[in-house]
C-alpha cells in the first residue's frame, strides 16, 4: 500500500526525473517513462522500505528508459522489415550535441545527463544509479571520447 507521502515524494522529484528522462529518451517520451517508472516503484513490495526514494526513482527511470529503448529498437526493426529495408541505421543528419548524446549507450547517456545537465559529481551519480564511482568515471570517459569523436571527427 502506498505511503501517505508518496504523492509528496513524486511532486518533489517529478520535474528533475522528467529532465533526466529527457536526456535518455527525448522530450516526447520522457514524461511517459517517468510515469511508468514511478508506478512500478509504488507497486513494488520494496517501496515501503526504501530509504532513499530519490535515488530509487532515478534507478527506476533509468531501467524504464532501457526498456523503452529496447522496445523502440524492436519496433523500428519490425517496421523496417515490413518496409523491405534490410536494416535500421541511425543517420546523423545534424551533428548537434543532442544527436550525439542519443548515439551513446543508455548508461553513458545517463551519466552524461546527470553530470552535465544536472551538475552531479561522479559520487552523487554513483549513488543515484546504484553503481560504483569507478563505473561512473569509466562511462563518463567513454561517453566523452565518443562525443569527441562524433562532434569533432577525432
Amino acid at each position: 500500500m502506498p505511503r501517505d507521502d508518496d504523492a509528496e515524494i513524486y511532486e518533489k522529484h517529478a520535474e528533475e526525473l522528467v529532465g533526466f528522462a529527457t536526456g535518455l529518451v527525448g522530450p516526447s517520451d520522457a514524461a511517459d517513462v517517468v510515469s511508468e517508472a514511478v508506478l512500478r516503484c509504488l507497486r513494488s513490495r520494496a517501496w515501503p522500505t526504501v530509504r532513499e526514494p530519490r535515488a530509487y526513482l532515478y534507478r527506476a527511470v533509468l531501467s524504464e528508459a532501457r526498456q523503452h529503448h529496447r522496445t523502440t529498437m524492436r519496433r523500428r526493426a519490425r517496421e523496417a522489415r515490413a518496409a523491405s529495408v534490410d536494416s535500421v541505421q541511425a543517420v546523423d543528419v545534424d551533428p548537434t550535441i543532442l544527436d550525439a548524446v542519443s548515439g551513446l549507450s543508455i548508461r553513458q547517456r545517463a551519466v552524461i545527463v546527470l553530470a552535465y545537465w544536472q551538475d552531479l559529481t561522479p559520487g552523487e551519480i554513483a549513488t543515484m544509479l546504484g553503481i560504483g564511482e569507478g563505473s561512473v568515471r569509466r562511462h563518463l570517459a567513454r561517453a566523452r571520447a565518443r562525443l569527441r569523436e562524433v562532434l569533432h571527427g577525432d
